[in-house]
């Protein structure tokens, strides 16, 4: 009898710890369908203005920082604005979390067309200008901040003190006033001549690089022109004036230095900026995020032409040379 009761306790002993496991895997069960099904919610929506390699490269980096488990459905403008907020429409009647415009055309769209989901914008340059400044708007910054190229301006430039860049006064002036400003503090004396007109370039140029030590390039679309990029890199080496640009490209044309931001990076800033509106953080519409990360391009050949050299400190700075 003893040997029974030892063998039914046993077996209920058993029996209990098997319903405890069964009911122990349920909730882990119970628990991934959970975490799967708050994943599956997350639907981001992506906008971009058109197709083309550098708005790739930036979802891609995106998505490489953006919320785990996220489902992505992609659309694009083709560069035609209507078209964008048509398909910023069918995104307010969807399930998305957040919507992800990427280039001007997209951005403005998603302004135009969604109100109740958070749009979070990138590559574009100053869109304060372009008023994306929605209360469920905001975004990164695809240059790099102006306090930044100054710093780094001086360093690789030591002793210069005259600066010089060509402006459109229609668009860029508020950008060059808060550039003179802040050149004051790194010991730059900034001058600025306006270009009314692309035909304006030559003659101002020459009136610029006969008073400045080196020659800033901006974006601005009035002044740099496929017919006008050459000139201007030529006529400054010609007068022995080192030139700083925005982009790798001006390096390799035979700018000195070049600062600007790798668009993969961008995405990766958008995405970790995207996770933090998601976990709750309301960003401020006017303050745009900038990119922490920058590319540092230098063409050696410009800098032994112009007599520059580069300590060992520097050096380690740069990123790509030419």
């Amino acid at each position: 009898m003893t040997v029974i009761t030892d063998i039914h306790r046993l077996f209920c002993a058993g029996r209990s710890f098997t319903i405890w496991a069964v009911v122990g895997l349920v909730w882990l069960l119970s628990l991934c369908s959970l975490c799967v099904s708050e994943s599956a919610a997350m639907d981001i929506a992506i906008l971009q203005s058109s197709d083309i390699m550098a708005y790739r490269d930036a979802i891609a980096g995106f998505k490489a920082t953006g919320p785990i488990g996220a489902i992505y459905a992609e659309y694009d403008a083709q560069g035609d604005l209507e078209l964008g907020k048509k398909l910023a429409r069918k995104l307010r009647a969807s399930n998305a979390s957040l919507v992800v415009a990427v280039g001007l055309k997209a951005a403005l769209a998603a302004k135009a067309e969604i109100v109740d989901i958070p749009i979070v914008y990138m590559m574009i340059l100053d869109p304060l200008k372009h008023q994306l400044t929605a209360a469920n708007m905001t975004g990164t910054l695809l240059e790099v901040p102006v306090d930044r190229q100054l710093k780094i301006m001086r360093a690789f430039l030591p002793s210069l003190r005259q600066l010089g860049t060509l402006y459109d006064p229609t668009k860029t002036s508020s950008r060059l006033k808060n550039a003179v400003e802040q050149a004051a503090s790194f010991n730059f004396q900034l001058k600025g001549l306006p270009v009314e007109s692309d035909k304006d370039v030559p003659q101002q140029l020459r009136t610029l690089l006969s008073g400045v030590e080196a020659l800033w390039l901006i974006p601005d679309s009035k002044v740099l022109t496929n017919e006008s990029i050459g000139f201007i890199l030529e006529s400054a080496l010609a007068h022995q004036i080192p030139v700083i640009g925005f982009s790798p490209e001006f390096t390799r044309l035979g700018a000195l230095l070049s600062m600007s931001v790798n668009y993969g990076d961008v995405g990766r800033e958008t995405g970790s900026l995207a996770k933090r509106i998601l976990d709750g953080e309301r960003p401020s519409p006017l303050n745009p995020v900038p990119n922490d990360r920058l590319k540092i391009t230098v063409n050696l050949k410009t800098a032994k032409f112009l007599g520059i050299t580069f300590s060992n400190e520097l050096t380690s700075l740069i990123d790509e040379t030419y």
